[in-house]
């Protein structure tokens, strides 16, 4: 199977791609321009801005209107006026900074961080409650990246990009995440970046710097590529009327773009699978 491209190369750093009906739509991020992408337009091709601040990291939408954003050091909410709130910063350190997140069936933001300078161990992935609390629920990450949760909700699959593996958490809301273990290596020494997983309880990988998105059965049985005409695939989501079109980020960070000219621009691929509705933020 082959993505098709959808919009120019309209990002330094695509990632995090969601799909909600409460914004009209799609949204993404250009990570490390600070700023959320929105598609819109009559023929969904049109694509505008919003900017956040230094980083925009991850976006999801709140229960009750705007988004729960990742920024830089911590977390931002945006109300549905469109205004943005910035909240303390987690941590100091000017050196790290958040990466990619995602929310659990309970509705509370998960957020993983990295080192600008991907030092092995120097992250963290964070939680954002309803109530505004921040605790560590991973430390010695190197760069924490995509998140999502079986259909039930009782599993959630996880990746540390450079250790090359998919991990699986089990799930529940008193225990949180808990006996971490590997649910598949990407093979050929590839690396995992964003994550989504479809209502069949598949898991789609982007598998960076390989131009490929993965699809992975429950019992870790690789069953789908997708080929990206873009080497540096980072994200996907599940989207459209009937949330079976797989919609694909990438990134011209480090890239080559004589030689990759597509690097940047989002892609969307027929899967014939649905996926499944975002899980908005309860805060």
């Amino acid at each position: 199977m082959r993505a098709q491209q959808i919009t120019d190369p309209v990002a330094y750093h695509g990632e995090g791609p969601v799909w909600s009906e409460q914004w009209g739509g799609l949204r993404w991020v250009d990570m490390l321009a600070g700023d959320i992408l929105t598609l819109s337009g009559d023929a969904g091709d049109t694509v505008t801005r919003h900017h956040v601040g230094s980083v925009a990291a991850a976006v999801r939408p709140r229960r009750g209107g705007g988004a729960v954003i990742g920024v830089e050091r911590g977390f931002a909410l945006e109300e549905p006026d469109g205004s943005i709130a910035t909240l303390s910063p987690v941590w100091a350190s000017t050196g790290v900074r958040m990466n990619e997140g995602a929310c659990d069936p309970d509705g509370r933001f998960y957020c993983g961080s990295m080192a600008y300078d991907q030092t092995p161990g120097a992250a963290s992935l964070y939680r954002l409650d309803a109530d505004g609390r921040v605790d560590v629920v991973l430390d010695g990450v190197t760069n924490s990246n995509g998140l999502d949760w079986s259909p039930d909700g009782s599993l959630a699959y996880y990746n540390d990009t450079p250790t090359g593996l998919v991990s699986v958490f089990d799930y529940d809301t008193e225990s949180g995440l808990s006996g971490r273990r590997t649910f598949v290596r990407i093979p050929g020494g590839g690396q995992p970046d964003g994550l989504t997983v479809d209502a069949d309880g598949g898991v789609w990988v982007a598998v960076v710097d390989q131009g490929v998105i993965h699809r992975y059965r429950p019992d870790g049985h690789l069953d789908e590529v997708i080929e990206v005409p873009a080497t540096k695939t980072t994200a996907c989501t599940f989207g459209g009327e009937h949330l079976d079109r797989l919609f694909i980020t990438t990134s011209q960070e480090d890239v080559d773009t004589d030689a990759d000219p597509l690097a940047g621009a989002l892609f969307v691929a027929e899967v014939g699978v649905p996926g499944i509705p975002t899980r908005p933020f309860a805060g």
